[in-house]
Parts: structure tokens; sequence; C-alpha cells
């Protein structure tokens, strides 16, 4: 007799034990859902190991079983039919005997048999597109549920929770600043840096200041500033929304004759909206910095950088980068919000509708960005 193999799985432990003509296997502690997952990797190694008249199941020392257990016994169970060994199960308790008794044996030897189905690509696009299309008529339920709560607390302003509005003001937007300003001035050291090389070769790098000036204010600014707000405001809202939705306090809070969408989405899109503009206002400033370094050290005097780009910004260009930056801050908390409302159980169910509300954000500040650029074409401005 060789000697015992065990394979152990924090409380659930499996024991081979090899006779001159059987096999023992001996399940120890608890089988549940956590611990058996652990185990499953050494029934395709029992396989090969199969080489006896009878396999042995000893389920006597097993503490605890439930569905996955079962699940686990029936694969070692149908292992040794299929290299037709004697199989037997040994000190099986009552509870897992009736356990046994409602487990549909064949039912998961036809699901285990099947073969994955094959969709056509012609059913994966059609998939596809009702999934967008659904989505997209969520995301304006969404929208229009959002008004209507912000209507209402329009015209019921002392109901507005201004300690909760405040403070998801501070997280959005001052706890923003640091990154806002670096990822402006290092952008605008990089574009007047690269534009000024190949200007250079014409002798007009100061136009530098007027490119990086026009670019940052219209569409780099309000840009950068929602990008980085998908990505650390719209995953916030949607991994906090997520676990709550997940710990059931959104539906205390129904019960509560609280409704989420006033309570809890109203005031963080508000935020955003407010200090999307402002961040963008950074943003642009310090992209000007950058810009303002690179000139000063190709040996142009401030004034000459200042009058350059006072000369090509006026206030359209500003109205435009503002508007611009408030549409995307909406943009950015209302898919947040939603993303988390959104969220469906499991283990990373928090972590998918995280991902979601940054992709999506990220996915409209570009659309949303396209039909400005169109708009903008046509009026003139």
């Amino acid at each position: 007799m060789s000697g015992p193999k065990s394979i152990t799985s924090e409380n659930a432990q499996l024991t081979l034990e090899t006779r001159p003509d059987e096999i023992h296997i001996i399940l120890s502690g608890r089988l549940d859902g956590q611990t058996v997952p652990a185990l499953w990797p050494e029934i395709s190694e029992l396989s090969r190991k199969l080489n006896r008249e009878q396999l042995i199941i000893d389920t006597s020392e097993i503490h605890f079983c439930d569905g996955a257990g079962i699940a686990l016994l029936f694969a070692l169970e149908s292992l040794g039919r299929q290299k037709k060994i004697r199989t037997e199960i040994h000190g099986l308790s009552a509870d897992i005997q009736s356990l046994m008794q409602r487990f549909d044996r064949g039912k998961l030897a036809e699901t285990l048999a099947a073969s994955p189905k094959k969709i056509p690509a012609v059913e994966e696009i059609g998939k596809t597109a009702v999934y967008l299309l659904e989505d997209i008529r969520e995301q304006t339920t969404f929208l229009g549920h959002w008004i209507s709560s912000m209507l209402w607390k329009v015209r019921h302003p002392k109901r507005i929770r201004w300690g909760d509005f405040l403070r998801q003001t501070e997280l959005v937007g001052v706890n923003a600043v640091g990154i806002t300003f670096l990822l402006g001035l290092l952008f605008g050291l990089i574009m007047a840096f690269s534009s000024a090389m190949p200007l250079r070769r014409f002798g007009v790098e100061v136009y530098v200041s007027d490119l990086v000036a026009i670019a940052m204010v219209r569409v780099l600014g309000p840009f950068i500033t929602a990008v980085i707000m998908a990505g650390r405001t719209g995953s916030a809202f949607a991994a906090e929304l997520g676990t709550m939705k997940i710990n059931n306090e959104l539906d205390a809070l129904e019960v509560m004759s609280l409704e989420p969408m006033r309570f809890l989405v109203v005031p963080r899109v508000a935020s955003t909206i407010l200090m999307a503009p402002l961040l963008t206002v950074l943003t642009n400033f310090a992209g000007l910095a950058g810009s303002a370094i690179v000139i000063l050290s190709l040996g142009y005097s401030f004034a000459t950088y200042y009058d350059h780009v006072q000369y090509i910004l006026d206030g359209t260009d500003i109205a435009v980068g503002l508007v611009k930056a408030t549409v995307f801050g909406g943009l950015v908390g209302g898919i947040g919000c939603l993303r988390g409302l959104q969220t469906e159980s499991g283990a990373g169910a928090v972590g998918i509708s995280t991902t979601r509300a940054v992709v999506s954000g990220i996915v409209w500040i570009v659309v949303a960005e396209g039909i400005f650029s169109v708009l903008l074409h046509i009026l003139g401005i």
C-alpha cells in the first residue's frame, strides 16, 4: 500500500490511499462553497490513478456539507463509474444522505456532459445591439428621473441635505486639486515643447503660446478634467452605491420612504456639475503655466507670452470650455451613480460596476466632445 496523499483547503481535506485492490478517498472537514473549489483540481489527477478494482469514498469525517460538497461527492462517484470501477460511498451521515436524495444527479450529469453552445455571429451581433439599446433606454430613464428629482429639490430647498452636498463637493473638487493641477501642468509642458521644436525651424516658436492657450481652454482643459473625474469620482460613486445595493441599504432607504434618487444621487451629480467647471479653470491655468515655462526657457519674456495669450483668447473661448466642463461633469456623475444602482449580486459585482462606470464615462465624454465640435462648427463659434 502506498502512503496517503493529502490535499488540504482551509477546513476541508482530501486524502488518497492506494491499496493493492482498491483506492480509498477520505474526505474530512467542512465541505462548502469556499473550501471545495480548491479540491476540484485533484479530481482530474485521479483519473490517471484509478487503476484498481474498487473505489471507496469515505465521508465519515465530514463535519459539514452543502451543495458544493454534494457536487464534489457526485463528481468522484461519476469518475469511478466512468472508469468502470466498483464505487462505494461509506460513512454518510443522515444529513448528507438526505441532501443527496434531493440532489438531481441526472440533471447535473447532463450539464457537465453538454458541450457549450456555439452562438452564431448574427445572434451575437443582435444580442449586443439589444444590450446597447436597453442600456441607452435605462440611461434616458435615469436622466428623466434625475431631472424630476432635481426640480423637486429646487421646489423644496429645506429638504436639501446640505451637509451631504458639501461633503460630496469636497470629495469631488477639493481632493482632486492636486492631481488636476499636476496633469494640467504636464500637458501644458508636453504640448508646448512638442510644438516648439517643429515651429522653431521657421522661427515662430513664440506662437506655441497661442496654440496651447486655445487648445487648453476650448478642448483639452475640460476634456482632461472630465477624464480625471471619470477615473476617481465616477468610479467612487459606482463603488459606493454598488456596495450599498449589495448590502440592501438602498432597500432599507425605500422602506423608510427615502427615495435613493433624491437622497443619494442628486447630491452627488450636483456636486460634479458644480465642481467640474472650477477644476477646469484650474487645469487651464496649470496648462498655461506649463506652456509659459517652455516659452520662457526659449528666451522670450513673460510680457510677450502674456500678450499672445490675451490676444488669442476671448470670452467665447472661455465660455465654450466651461459649458463643456459642466456637461462632462453631469455625464460623469450621472453615469457613475447609474452603474452603481445597476450593480448585481456576486463577489465581483462592485468591480464590474466600477469598470463600467469609468469606461462608459470616458466613452460618453468623447461622444459629447464630438457633438460639441459639430455644433460649434455649424454655429461658427
